[in-house]
């Protein structure tokens, strides 16, 4: 049976599976990523696991892979296969879609931006499946987005399109990661919901989570936490709206398993900022968790589409 090789690695853990022609996984298997053990050592697991996936195909298909897809975090140039930089990974510069053929027998290897990659199949095949123009921002610990075109994700010229989670919604606010202060992701992200809820009710252990329980409660502190970080994401996306004009906004991460806790509040906020601007639908990501496996084999399947029509 053909099949690729789909690979999306995360900070902590990586996800993978053996993927058909029509994106359904055939086989999938976890693996610890192993940062813990230095840089070497994750590149080391990653395409040892890479390979260990080949050899599941050999033994369960009789054939060997026909591609590989593979999804990282951090910066990425999509043309080089060249990783740039990750912060939880500790690689800079790391030509890791060479090292994976050469790993792999010499198959041809897709390399992509983990949310790019789950970007790509919201918008094939999950949530954005109907819409020709869409955003996908995943709310986790931090915020980021891809830009989604006639089924394919815009990767920008520097391979940073997307970035909404640093627009600085709240000048002169909280210090981001990348350094600006009052940016998107560090007023509305899971960890900013959870940092600002406990300190409000004053339990260091409490996170998103407990604060929308408490919001569902009826807890007036919650609610004020809540919609503080609902009006700065309705400010951001009145922004990346007004500048894209999807159609389909896909809301994903942890923080959009609020369901209607979130969605309620936050289409009524994005609908009192539009004036000129079309509305978009607002909608929950459909993937969940499997969207960068499930899309790391859509981009192994249009890398063989590519060479074949080249």
């Amino acid at each position: 049976m053909k099949h690729v090789i789909a690979l999306d690695v995360g900070g902590t853990g990586m996800k993978a599976a053996l993927a058909g022609a029509d994106g359904t996984l055939l086989y999938e298997a976890r693996r610890p990523t192993g940062r813990e053990r230095g840089t070497a050592a994750v590149v080391e697991t990653i395409l040892g696991f890479a390979a260990d996936l080949r050899d599941a195909g050999r033994e369960r298909f009789g054939s060997t892979a026909l591609a590989a897809g593979v999804a990282v975090p951090g910066i990425v140039d999509e043309t080089t296969g060249i990783a740039t930089y990750s912060a939880n990974l500790g690689w800079r510069d790391l030509p890791l879609r060479t090292l994976l053929s050469e790993r792999l027998g010499g198959v041809p290897v897709a390399l992509g931006h983990d949310v790019r990659t789950g970007g790509l199949a919201e918008g094939r095949i999950g949530a954005g499946r109907d819409a020709d123009r869409f955003l996908f921002v995943p709310l986790g610990t931090g915020i980021a987005g891809a830009i989604g075109t006639g089924g394919r994700i815009e990767a920008g010229a520097h391979g940073s399109a997307g970035e909404i989670g640093h627009i600085v919604v709240r000048p002169g606010g909280r210090r981001c990661g990348c350094g600006q202060l009052g940016c998107l992701e560090a007023v509305a992200s899971a960890a900013a919901v959870g940092r600002d809820w406990a300190e409000v009710c004053g339990d260091p252990q409490a996170g998103a989570v407990d604060c929308a329980k408490a919001v569902e409660s009826g807890d007036a502190r919650a609610q004020e936490v809540w919609q503080g970080a609902v009006d700065a994401l309705a400010d951001g996306l009145t922004t990346a709206l007004t500048l894209l004009d999807p159609h389909t906004i896909i809301i994903g991460g942890g923080l959009a398993e609020a369901g209607a806790t979130l969605f309620a509040p936050l289409r009524e906020a994005v609908r009192a900022r539009v004036t000129f601007q079309h509305l978009p639908s607002i909608v929950p990501a459909a993937l969940g968790d499997a969207a960068g496996c499930l899309g790391a084999g859509l981009l192994a399947w249009d890398l063989l589409a590519t060479e074949v029509t080249a």
